[in-house]
């Protein structure tokens, strides 16, 4: 086998082939849960061949392979271990979670695989404004269609998520995506609309409390708590309902019961605290002199390290439908370009070149967006780098300030995310400029500490 020698130091490290319970990968990491984490020998799992990096988190044991190198890896130690218990897998790793994680974890399941749909949407506004900044001359027609093609997902936005998190939640997805399409039927007075002036609420009278009924154009937590009830109702209905009924009564029920809380009680509830969620967030981002710019940008890949970072879909969502644009986007690439420069940096004062060599590798794929190779790899085995990285992420947060720079969409950062600053030729050059500031200032930091890392990551 190609990498029979890092399957055998990762069995070695983690207590042999009988202590592992479940085993899965993601995009750059070996993923493993034990039966006994006490048996793991930690020196070990530092050194196996290889590997860029190791870290203990939710009770996972993560080995970074880096994109692409983790798949062969998993198939090889597949074959060795046998075929697991991936259909459990993230039911070993919730037990292993308290709950603020879970319900990160939760955030996240349900938003990630809507991802690829909202990125495409981001890239068809880019396109539209590059088209429009060379002097392209579209027709109505033609505007028309491609209003459809950048609109059209923000405007069912909670079909998606309440489609997502039905099925999140084990209930049926179909009436999930009809409980979706009621929230934004053309019947509502369109929630944009409202916020803009252009239309008023409908008020509807119940048991005496006139209820002001808008739709939910943009909304993401009514959403979600529309899918949680869906699955919830249906589970219960499906304990008490006879059989013979059964097909008929429990979707009716189901969706009657489900729509009647979110347009009368939950949905004006959980928007309200949508709305007071993304003003605060909005109100720190927006501190005076870039302050909120640059503690975000300066320590957004902490966020990374716990895995917490999932939960930024959510915000960025908020945005995109409160505003119609992202500051976190060029803020999180500041964070990733920081540590980018500093792990350059130190990586340059390595005099074992095989370390070197390793450790500008581990690098790479910091250039599509991710940094858990270089974090784990690189920056974390001295703080003075990592601290390096958060001052170069912040400096780059401010740039982000000084420009005004927003993104068009989400999902998408460094390389890949200069599609979502294709509007103008400014804002593409803007964001080159962030990307520099934070990678260049980061680089020197590190040089300015040379000797002390140098002494630190050369033992």
């Amino acid at each position: 086998m190609k990498h029979e020698k890092s399957i055998q130091d990762i069995l070695q490290a983690v207590g042999g082939k009988e202590n592992i319970k479940n085993f899965e990968h993601c995009a750059t990491r070996l993923r493993i849960i034990l039966h006994d984490n006490s048996k793991v020998d930690k020196a070990l799992a530092e050194n196996v061949e290889g590997s860029k990096g190791y870290f203990f988190n939710t009770g996972q044991h993560q080995f970074i392979f880096g994109t692409g190198k983790v798949n062969e890896v998993y198939q090889e130690f597949q074959t060795t271990q046998g075929t697991g218990e991936a259909a459990s897998f993230k039911e070993d790793v919730y037990s292993n979670m308290n709950t603020g994680q879970k319900i990160v974890r939760t955030l996240a399941d349900i938003l990630i695989p809507l991802i690829p749909a909202l990125v495409t949407t981001g890239l068809l506004m880019g396109l539209r404004g590059l088209l429009l900044e060379l002097g392209v001359e579209m027709s109505d027609t033609v505007l028309m269609l491609f209003q459809m093609l950048t609109d059209t997902a923000f405007a069912f936005l909670p079909v998606l998520i309440a489609y997502s998190a039905t099925k999140k939640f084990g209930g049926n997805p179909i009436i999930g995506i009809v409980v979706g399409l009621m929230m934004v039927a053309p019947q509502l007075p369109n929630a944009w609309a409202v916020a803009g002036g252009d239309a008023s609420p409908l008020y509807v009278s119940l048991l005496g409390i006139s209820i002001p009924l808008v739709g939910y154009q943009g909304s993401i937590i009514p959403a979600i708590v529309a899918g949680l009830l869906v699955a919830k109702i249906e589970k219960n209905l499906r304990k008490v309902v006879p059989q013979l009924i059964d097909l008929v009564v429990t979707p009716f029920l189901t969706l009657t019961v489900t729509i009647f809380l979110m347009l009368f009680i939950l949905g004006p509830i959980t928007h309200q605290m949508e709305v007071y969620v993304s003003d605060f967030i909005l109100m720190l981002i927006e501190a005076p002199l870039g302050i909120g710019y640059m503690i975000y940008a300066g320590l957004q890949q902490v966020l990374v390290i716990t895995g917490l970072h999932h939960s930024l879909s959510i915000l960025e969502l908020q945005l995109l439908a409160d505003t119609g644009t992202n500051v976190l986007n060029p803020l999180g690439t500041a964070s990733m370009a920081g540590q980018f420069g500093a792990a350059i940096s130190a990586a340059l004062l390595m005099k074992n070149k095989l370390k070197k060599t390793n450790a500008i590798s581990s690098t790479t794929s910091t250039l599509f967006g991710i940094t858990e190779p270089l974090l784990f790899g690189v920056n974390l085995r001295s703080m003075k780098i990592f601290i390096s990285g958060i001052l170069g992420g912040a400096i780059g947060g401010l740039v982000t300030y000084i420009f005004g720079l927003t993104a068009t969409g989400m999902g998408i950062t460094f390389i890949p995310g200069l599609l979502l600053y294709t509007s103008s030729v400014g804002a593409l050059v803007q964001y080159l400029i962030v990307i520099a500031a934070a990678f260049a200032s980061a680089f020197f930091f590190v040089r300015l500490q040379a000797k002390k890392i140098s002494e630190e990551i050369n033992v």
